[in-house]
This record gives C-alpha cells, structure tokens and sequence, in this order.
C-alpha cells in the first residue's frame, strides 16, 4: 500500500516517529486490533522457535517525499490501515493496495548466481556478515511464522534440511557499509540501537531453490526490526 500526502508533515517524520504514530492511531481505533496486530504475542508450537517477540504484519516502507509505503501480510488488515492513516490526517489516496502472491515453489531452472542489495540496514542474529546460509535461514523463519500467526500455517517443511543445502551456497562477492543508528523509546525513554549493513552481497550455487525466498523477503524484509523499515533488500540475476 503506498500512502500520497497533501501536505509535507506527515514526509517529515522519521519511520520511528511515523511508527509510533501509527501504533497510536491503531489503538485509537480498534484496542483489539491493537494487541493482534501492533503488540501481538507469541504463539507456542506455531513456527520456529526464538520469536520472543512476534512479527508485526507490517513493515514501513518510507518513498518519495510525500509517500509512505507499508507492505501488509494480513488481507483482513488492509482497511484498517487505511483507517489508521486517515486518522492521521493529510492523506491524499492509497495506491497499490493489490493482493501479491509469491510461490515459494523452486524456479523450474538453473539459477547460478544472484546479487542481493541490502537497501537499509540490515542485522542478521547470529551473524556479522550475510553468508548465505544464516540470510536464508532468517528468511525461512521469518515468513514461517509470518504464515503462522497470519496466515494458515507456519511452513511445512524440513527447516534444517533447507539449512544445510543453503550452506552449500559460496558467497563470491560482499561489499558492506556499517550504519550506526538508534532510536528513542517515548514511553520509556530508553535508546534503543538501530545498527546494520547496507551494500551488497552476490552468491554462486545451486539457486533454483532459494531465489523465490528471496523474492519474498523483497517484501517482507529480513533480520532485526523490520518493522522500522531495516532489512530491505532486493536482488537479481547475474
């Protein structure tokens, strides 16, 4: 869904600021909607496990002045976060708001080699540098349980099969820049660290199978709070 503003203000706000903003709204509005979808908790046996704290069905996407993107997982909650924007006031139209389906199915060819673009920030748990096997990994886990707590169920498959071939991919190329960043809680007043990568990564292998996942995360993100807008990343073919 990509949001057009009337006016600037709305441009003006950082996604911290624009997230906080949006939470509020929502609690505004709809109290239950607010726990399911703002603060949701975990949910036992439904998914990977290390989730303390779930996925948001969210993620922020920040355009061209004037735009805001957000990427939803739940179709049910597509009206109301047109709600909660227009309580925001100064929203012109919604565009984009298009159901998008992505197979998970193997690509039905050979597929060699793959760049990967970390647009934002990207932080990868467990790991300083993004070899292939722990950025599918993270991945695999996060739309499982995506799936799990917003759809019908997690990913059915063997998780640490997929593992170990993705381990098999050799990264032949990683050019990195670290961004040190941090946000403010409001409520708490705790700093709160907003590091990562950006730059680019390219990947030579077996690759039929794991390109589609990357075609997710292209909307999903990947890694460490999402939901602010890190982890975007995109990817193509070489």
């Amino acid at each position: 869904m990509r949001f057009h503003y009337a006016a600037a203000r709305l441009a003006q706000w950082s996604p911290n600021v624009l997230r906080g903003q949006v939470g509020a709204a929502l609690k505004r509005l709809d109290a239950a909607a607010y726990e399911r979808y703002f603060a949701p908790r975990p949910a036992p046996g439904r998914g990977p496990s290390g989730f303390a704290d779930p996925p948001r069905p969210f993620v922020l996407r920040p355009g061209p002045a004037l735009q805001l993107g957000i990427n939803v997982f739940d179709e049910k909650a597509v009206p109301l976060f047109e709600r909660v924007m227009a309580e925001l006031g100064e929203v012109e139209s919604c565009s984009g708001a298009e159901r998008i389906v992505v197979s998970l199915a193997p690509v039905e060819r050979a597929i060699r080699r793959v760049r990967v673009h970390f647009l934002t920030p990207t932080e990868l748990k467990g790991a300083e540098t993004p070899e292939f096997g722990a950025l599918l990994s993270r991945i695999r886990d996060r739309v499982s349980t995506l799936r799990a707590l917003y759809g019908k169920e997690p990913l059915n498959m063997d998780f640490r099969a997929f593992g170990e071939r993705a381990l098999r991919i050799h990264m032949t190329r990683c050019e990195l820049a670290t961004v040190e960043n941090s946000r403010v809680s409001k409520n708490t007043g705790q700093r709160h660290p907003l590091n990562g990568f950006t730059g680019l990564a390219e990947y030579e292998g077996d690759l039929a199978e794991f390109v589609p996942f990357l075609a997710a995360a292209k909307w999903t993100g990947v890694g460490r709070q999402t939901v602010w807008g890190k982890g975007e990343i995109s990817f193509e073919e070489i």
